[in-house]
């Protein structure tokens, strides 16, 4: 059995608002890969609802980590999009936080996968909002995250497809009306698996 660490920076969709700790979705992609035969700890999650990158920020520095990871992932920015803060100011703040995640991967970026934003506008939450323009604000914070990973190298997880099904499928949203249920994190879970395996080996 290969031993193996993980960290998850984010904000609600890593801690995993709404549902058991079994059901986040970092902790069902170190079951799955267990599966495939690693020895992978509880993975140490550094997020909360609510999180921007700028708390993140706070977060990570407040947990005072000394050690390095196997596999970092790092997902963030639907709340800077919420407080409709700009995507110059949100590039700025992801790029340093990406540059951190790489540190804590032993400065071995293929290590790390960033997961694009979930698209919130489709659930219940947004009833009454402009959904569009949710819709359209995601997309460019995702374009700003997917383009600074592959300036560093980092693989890359969009998952926001996945949300937006929640439009058709209420079984993918918790009862909250808006985060993720457990079964929409399993899928996410598993389109990851494939690349920390792709990191791990």
């Amino acid at each position: 059995m290969i031993p193996v660490t993980y960290l998850a920076l984010g904000d609600s969709y890593t801690i995993g608002e709404q549902v058991s700790p079994s059901e986040r979705f970092p902790v069902q992609a170190a079951a799955l890969l267990r599966e495939q035969g690693f020895d992978v700890s509880d993975p140490q999650i550094i997020a909360t609802t609510g999180w921007t990158t700028d708390e993140l920020e706070a977060g990570i520095a407040a947990a005072h980590i000394s050690k390095t990871y196997d596999i970092v992932t790092l997902l963030i920015g639907v709340n800077n999009q919420y407080r409709g803060r700009s995507e110059e100011e949100y590039e700025t703040a992801f790029t340093a936080l990406l540059q951190k995640a790489i540190v804590f991967a032993g400065n071995n970026p293929s290590h790390v996968v960033v997961l694009s934003i979930p698209d919130w506008g489709v659930t219940p939450f947004a009833t009454g909002g402009d959904r569009e323009l949710i819709h359209r604000e995601i997309d460019a914070y995702n374009a700003v995250n997917k383009a600074i990973a592959e300036e560093w190298l980092v693989p890359y997880l969009d998952i926001t497809h996945f949300t937006r099904e929640a439009a058709q499928d209420p079984e993918l949203l918790a009862g909250d009306g808006l985060h993720p249920s457990g079964k929409d994190y399993s899928r996410w879970a598993k389109a990851l698996l494939p690349l920390l395996l792709q990191a791990l080996h």
